[in-house]
């Protein structure tokens, strides 16, 4: 029976001492409990390098999308361009077939008939204009267009004369305008010719340009 009670009584002191022991608190006993493991370095550098990964994937992402903007706005500017060069082209051939349909018509300083091959073609004060309106600077197209103005105008006639005070071939208005040129304005076709050609040349720069006036207006 003694040795039941020692045996008992042996069991439950060292139960209190292993709750009670001096020295250590149950606060830390607590502690213990709670910490965990310590973090593992080789998954703490895998957890790291996969963060970085993210970052650059995330950046490449963002720069890709930025260069794709570019490009789409270079495409767009690129189009424009295409669209005005073709605009370009497409005015440029009107522009030279407006240009060639004036030629045949005589506007814009095309011949209105068929173009003689020299002045000697002519005879009289169309002879003497033909060869005046070369020595001007026009060339031999012109004369085409000259004949056709002064011969409506004065059928080259150096004393015809309107009610309205115009004289001469060139129909000079008023006539002794053409006194600049020479005292013998009224009767010399040469000096009311070279009257004329300047008269033309200064307002229309070609015979055509004045014959295209006439032909609109029914004067020049």
């Amino acid at each position: 029976m003694f040795a039941v009670f020692v045996l008992v009584g042996g069991l439950a002191g060292g139960a209190y001492l292993t709750v009670h022991r001096p020295g250590r608190q149950p606060t830390e006993v607590a502690q213990q409990q709670v910490v965990g493991q310590p973090i593992d370095p080789i998954e703490e550098q895998q957890a790291q390098r996969q963060a970085t990964d993210g970052y650059r994937q995330q950046k490449m992402r963002e720069e890709a999308s930025r260069s794709a903007a570019r490009d789409a706005k270079q495409r767009a500017a690129a189009g424009g361009e295409h669209a005005a060069a073709v605009a370009g082209d497409a005015d440029a051939a009107k522009k030279a077939e407006d240009q060639k349909k004036a030629g045949s018509s005589g506007t814009s300083g095309g011949s209105v008939g068929p173009v003689p091959t020299s002045c000697k073609e002519y005879s009289g004060n169309r002879a003497t204009g033909c060869t005046l309106m070369l020595q001007a600077g026009f060339k031999l197209d012109q004369m085409a267009c000259l004949d056709k103005l002064w011969t409506r105008e004065s059928g080259w006639n150096v004393h015809a004369s309107n009610p309205s005070g115009a004289y001469g071939i060139p129909q000079a208005l008023p006539g002794d305008s053409m006194a600049s040129y020479g005292d013998d304005w009224q009767d010399n076709p040469v000096t009311q010719i070279k009257w004329g050609l300047n008269y033309i040349k200064n307002r229309y720069s070609t015979p055509c340009g004045a014959w295209d006036h006439s032909q609109s207006t029914g004067w020049y």
